[in-house]
């Protein structure tokens, strides 16, 4: 097993590269774990510690494309709070339930795993 960095416009990755086995099957796709970047300034102001109760979370790993919503805006159940990017398809995240945005957790550009907290709500 090794370890390289690489960097892709910008963004660094860690990736971990496993030998294949004799079997002559074909070896397991890397995987690549984002580091954190260097960034300009961000789109949406993140609250730090004023997280909400409860959690909007990634469905899927992408980038974050938009934030639609703010930190202090009411939602409705279904409202589109931010939407990720994947695989070239947009995927809305949305509110689980009516309440206050308490937290942008991310900015646009980010890219984020599938369960990785994206937002809150009060």
């Amino acid at each position: 097993m090794k370890n390289y960095t690489i960097t892709v416009n910008g963004n660094v990755y860690d990736v971990v590269v496993e030998e294949g086995a004799s079997t002559g099957a074909p070896a397991a796709a890397p995987k690549a774990a984002p580091k954190a970047a260097p960034k300009a300034a961000p789109a949406a102001p993140a609250a730090s510690g004023a997280a909400g109760g409860i959690k909007i979370e990634a469905g899927a790993a992408g980038k974050v494309f938009k934030v639609e919503a703010s930190v202090g805006q009411a939602v409705k159940k279904g409202d589109t709070v931010l939407i990720l990017e994947a695989m070239k398809m947009e995927i809305p995240q949305v509110a689980p339930e009516d309440g206050t945005v308490a937290s942008i957790n991310v900015s646009v550009g980010d890219a984020v795993d599938a369960g990785t907290v994206l937002a809150t709500l009060n």
